[in-house]
């Protein structure tokens, strides 16, 4: 599977995802909400607003640390440029022990990719709202 991130992430996002995981007894799978949180707070602070226009031209070019590297709001069309990993599904083990869903199986990072290798190109024409 190719993915922004996979199931045995350590440090503060492997603390984040037990710690989820304890409250509400389900899997922490979607970690982009981290970076999009991360996002949302960087623009605000930069555009002194929480206006939606004034964030959103904020956001175009705006980098933050993620939990992967270096993510970045790629200004042509919003698209968020981060680290992507190859993982494949195998049983849970000593160093890969989450259990996704409770399954005993575990998605295992293969390859972690730079933003700058897992980029596509775009054609996106994002049309902008008026600030008006």
């Amino acid at each position: 599977m190719i993915s922004y991130g996979h199931s045995n992430h350590t440090g503060e996002l492997g603390a984040m995802a037990a710690d989820f995981k304890k409250k509400f007894n389900d899997d922490y799978y979607t970690m982009a909400t981290l970076n999009g949180t991360l996002l949302l707070g960087e623009a605000m602070a930069k555009a002194k607003s929480s206006n939606p226009v004034a964030v959103a031209k904020a956001l175009e070019g705006l980098s933050v640390k993620s939990f992967a590297g270096d993510a970045m709001m790629r200004g042509s069309d919003h698209q968020l440029q981060q680290s992507m990993f190859v993982t494949k599904w195998q049983k849970a083990d000593k160093k890969y022990p989450y259990s996704v869903e409770n399954t005993g199986y575990t998605f295992v990072p293969i390859k972690q990719m730079d933003p700058y290798v897992a980029s596509t190109p775009t054609s996106c024409q994002m049309k902008r709202p008026s600030a008006g």
